[in-house]
């Protein structure tokens, strides 16, 4: 792989992250008016014409896509994955952006984490030493055991659990299944999902609002297909790092579109976060 294609792929990472920082936006606005589950039901029919579009234009279409050698679960990533971003949208409607990202962010260090137990892989001392400290960080930033800590916090931090497990088993299901078959399932196993559980708390939206949810739509298929391109372009190993833009990006919606408040404890926790997960993706790659 060239370094050219390296570089291109950090820039398409880090234009990644605005556009999804930008979606959260939009699902903070909607999920504030509007029920959780119609917000993430609608999204997700959009993203699941996105995805059959795209696996009717591979070789042998649809039906050869779809085809994968474990069914059950490829289901089961999809659905966890549609609940997922219903609670991490509930959190940015209790949270706001800034503090539900600083908490999500924990994420790749529960990877690290779970990859033992789930995939068997060796996580060496100073991976748990990393695990740790970034948990000390994830405290600092929803300070329990102080006033201001709020209940609403589990959510991002169930939003990351769920999410490493998403992760984890994108790993295993790799070993069998082609990434679009993964992704044909994960949008359609979605879709399939969030309309069992949205369709009954559908409401009437305005047209304003019907405009941001078509932006919302548009900015999920861009920010999937741009994700694609990314692994297309380079090492998931060496974009990886860039993915934490997305806070960055994230902390600048909710600062100046919604008024929110960055604290000191939460740019200390990040920083401990990041920093731990930074690490823990090196040695990774270092194992690799």
């Amino acid at each position: 792989m060239t370094q050219q294609n390296t570089k291109l792929g950090i820039w398409l990472m880090i234009l990644t992250t605005a556009v999804f920082a930008i979606q959260d936006g939009l699902s903070r606005h909607l999920a504030g008016e509007y029920n959780t589950l119609m917000v993430v039901m609608i999204r997700y029919w959009f993203f699941s014409a996105f995805v059959i579009a795209m696996a009717a234009r591979k070789t042998g279409g649809i039906r050869a896509v779809a085809r994968s050698r474990k069914p059950v679960l490829q289901m089961f990533r999809g659905a966890l994955l549609s609940v997922e971003v219903c609670v991490m949208v509930a959190g940015f409607a209790y949270l706001g952006i800034i503090n539900t990202q600083a908490i999500f962010i924990a994420y790749p260090l529960l990877i690290a984490a779970l990859s033992g137990p789930i995939l068997g892989e060796q996580v060496g001392w100073r991976r748990w030493s990393a695990i740790g400290v970034g948990f000390v960080g994830v405290m600092i930033i929803i300070q329990p055991g102080v006033g201001v800590f709020s209940p609403a916090a589990l959510l991002p931090l169930t939003a990351a659990a769920m999410f490493a497990i998403y992760g984890l088993l994108n790993r295993y299901v790799a070993r069998y299944d082609s990434s679009a078959t993964s992704f044909f399932w994960t949008g359609t196993m979605g879709a399939v999902v969030m309309t069992l559980a949205g369709i009954w708390f559908w409401e009437p939206m305005s047209p304003p609002d019907w405009g941001w949810m078509a932006l919302l739509c548009v900015g999920g298929m861009l920010g999937h297909y741009l994700l694609i391109r990314v692994y297309e372009m380079a090492e998931a190993s060496a974009v990886q790092p860039f993915a934490y833009f997305q806070l960055f990006f994230g902390a600048l919606v909710g600062m100046f579109i919604f008024g929110e408040d960055l604290h000191l404890n939460v740019v200390i926790g990040a920083t401990v976060v990041i920093s731990a997960g930074l690490f823990t993706l090196w040695r990774e790659r270092q194992k690799r």
